[in-house]
């Protein structure tokens, strides 16, 4: 009986046939799209970035599961519904050069983009507007308020909210419209590890360089500019067969 190569050990070569043909591309947000991450700019508005970031580099290490350590950061945060506002309105997330075409692109092609992340919805739903991403392909933490604002916790029944949980909604994904060419792009071990389910990874090391993913992505870039490129290679093949419309 014959076994399936899991999609991670494809050829470079492979990787690039699978993207140029994917009909689905899932997007990691934070030190991908957008240049940050979220958590620790809304840590710096309340007050408490350091302390924050030093315990965002301890959950990288792995020493805590994603649930645990994001229940601490935030106990620790406690942001208000106006902190989230103000840091949208006067610190919106700053995108990653060459996303917004990117995405362009890939809509172009009618290909499905995604953003799949363990950040805060009510971030990414602001990069999502800029990117004409429709809010229901948003997958992402939700933050809980009292009725006057206050911090009152977060939604722990999302699955981004679990280790593993890119993965899930991957796996939902699939299983709900069928894909078969589907690529996880982002910079962190999370990210590499939803894949498989997803079809293909591609390591992205333009904001942050996650030592671990930079040394077993087959496909590792610094900047978006290189899947444009493999983009317009394609278009250009198929204006050279004939069958480019």
């Amino acid at each position: 009986m014959s076994l399936k190569v899991p999609a991670r050990m494809a050829t470079l070569s492979e990787l690039k046939e699978l993207f140029r043909n994917a009909n689905a591309v899932c997007f990691d947000v934070d030190s991908t799209v957008i240049t940050e991450e979220g958590i620790d700019e809304l840590a710096k508005i309340c007050g408490v970035g350091n302390a924050v970031a030093e315990m965002t580099r301890r959950a990288m290490g792995g020493s805590l599961t994603f649930k645990a350590a994001l229940t601490e950061r935030l106990a620790l945060i406690r942001p208000s519904r106006q902190q989230v506002e103000a840091l949208i309105n006067n610190h919106p997330p700053k995108l990653t050069k060459g996303i917004k075409e990117l995405v362009h692109r890939l809509h172009e092609r009618n290909v499905e983009v995604f953003l799949i992340s363990g950040g805060f919805r009510c971030i990414v739903e602001n990069v999502a507007r800029r990117l004409n991403i429709p809010l229901t392909n948003v997958f992402a933490n939700r933050l809980k308020f009292y009725f006057n604002g206050e911090y009152a916790g977060f939604d722990e029944s999302q699955l981004t909210a679990e280790s593993g949980g890119k993965g899930k909604v991957i796996g939902l994904l699939k299983e709900k419209f069928g894909f078969r060419k589907l690529v996880m792009i982002g910079d962190g071990a999370t990210d590499m590890e939803a894949c498989p389910p997803a079809d293909g990874f591609i390591g992205f090391g333009g904001n942050a360089v996650r030592q671990q993913v930079r040394e077993k992505a087959t496909w590792y870039i610094t900047d978006f500019d290189e899947l444009l490129r493999e983009l317009d290679h394609d278009n250009y093949k198929m204006i050279q067969n004939n069958i480019y419309f």
